[in-house]
């Protein structure tokens, strides 16, 4: 007599992401004295999130470099140009994820492959969520989650800078991330 083997099945579902809800958010030292806080709108990406291993989960997500909005048009259309982004042969900023660990706290960490302008570079996402699942008004099922990384601008070759008068530089080298991102269940 023989056993046949049963697959076990994974809860994997596929979630993504509502650019209507959901914010790329960066803020990095502006000479020396304070911080300036742009955003990228445009967010689009997908979550195969596996509810029965989260470890098991991977993410996608494409960010439209040309959406940046610091609220200062000549700020913005500096940023645009090939001292920084250089928006017209790098369109977009992507990260793709390699790895998720989750901590014995419940704290969640994702490494994965962050592209700019042209450089990959792999970096680590401190992950608050995702949150349970909730039904919208439209019949939709959602879940939300932010993450948090920092990342030297000259590490993916965003290095133009002007030295000030009186020492230092006009803008820092270490910028802060935040992405606050909602998925809707595909």
């Amino acid at each position: 007599m023989s056993t046949v083997a049963t697959p076990e099945v994974t809860a994997v579902s596929t979630w993504n992401i509502d650019p209507a809800h959901s914010h790329a958010e960066f803020k990095v030292r502006h000479m020396m004295i304070s911080n300036v806080k742009g955003e990228f709108k445009g967010v689009k990406g997908t979550l195969k999130l596996n509810d029965a291993d989260l470890t098991q989960s991977r993410v996608e997500v494409s960010i439209d470099a040309a959406s940046i909005d610091t609220g200062e048009a000549q700020r913005d259309g500096h940023l645009k140009t090939a001292d920084f982004l250089d928006v017209e042969k790098f369109p977009t900023l992507t990260f793709k994820s390699t790895r998720v660990v989750k901590g014995k706290n419940g704290e969640v960490k994702v490494s994965g492959d962050l592209t700019i302008h042209g450089v990959t570079r792999n970096v680590e996402l401190e992950v608050e969520g995702p949150s349970a699942p909730m039904k919208d008004p439209w019949g939709n099922t959602r879940i939300g989650l932010s993450a948090t990384t920092r990342i030297n601008r000259k590490d993916f070759g965003l290095s133009w800078n002007a030295a000030l008068e009186t020492g230092g530089i006009l803008v820092g080298e270490e910028v802060n991330i935040t992405l606050d991102v909602q998925f809707i269940k595909a």
